[in-house]
């Protein structure tokens, strides 16, 4: 493929969304063909089950149902717009993919890592991120965001208790462990405009590769 897969991971409020369009933007000026795009969602089905999975009614969800559903909408999200934007040379930015899966279903929820990596290989094939930027923010700091921001849709995740976020952290830490050479670590904690120069300095330095 002669694209460029780039994703974007962090726990809630680490502000990984505003930076991935404003990247977007500064990307498409410099001439890069790029498309912006999340999980789960993206595309028109992906977006159906991504209201199924954050519904706050939906509190009867059960651990492996939530983890099939991610995996569903990863795969037909990856099938109809990433491989064939990938596949046309764009560079693709996502807003989440397999690495929350792993942390917040795998770790947090208990599923086991692995167990729901190898759910997640039968929706994505090889089909992995070139480099993926982690938003590292402490859950107390990124729950206070969220709490502050009245823009913001309240999901079913944001219900979860502060010891979930924690959990979650932590499995964003194995994650990291376990793809040390893909994941690259941002402070997240500073001002907006210094995370935005600190992740879009990563992204060149892959670029010039």
């Amino acid at each position: 493929m002669n694209g460029h897969f780039i994703t974007f991971e962090g726990g809630e409020g680490a502000g990984k969304t505003t930076i991935l369009h404003s990247l977007s933007q500064k990307l498409e000026k410099q001439g890069f063909d790029v498309i912006a795009t999340r999980e789960p969602g993206g595309i028109e089905i992906s977006e159906q089950i991504r209201k199924v999975i954050l519904d706050p009614q939906n509190t009867k969800m059960e651990e492996r149902t939530e983890a099939l559903l991610y995996a569903a909408a990863r795969r037909q999200h990856l099938v109809e717009k990433v491989l064939p934007a990938l596949e046309q040379g764009k560079i693709v930015l996502c807003d989440r993919f397999i690495d929350s899966s792993l942390a917040y279903q795998g770790y947090a929820r208990g599923l086991g890592i692995d167990e729901v990596f190898a759910i997640n290989q039968f929706a994505i094939k090889d089909c992995m991120p070139a480099i993926t930027l982690f938003f590292d923010i402490t859950p107390e700091k990124g729950l206070e965001r969220i709490a502050s921001n009245k823009d913001r849709e309240r999901n079913r995740l944001d219900l979860e208790n502060l010891v979930f976020h924690e959990r979650v952290y932590e499995g964003y830490q194995k994650v990291i462990e376990k793809f040390p050479n893909r994941i690259s670590t941002i402070n997240a904690d500073q001002s907006l405009e210094n995370v935005e120069l600190d992740a879009m300095a990563r992204i060149d330095a892959y670029l010039k590769k």
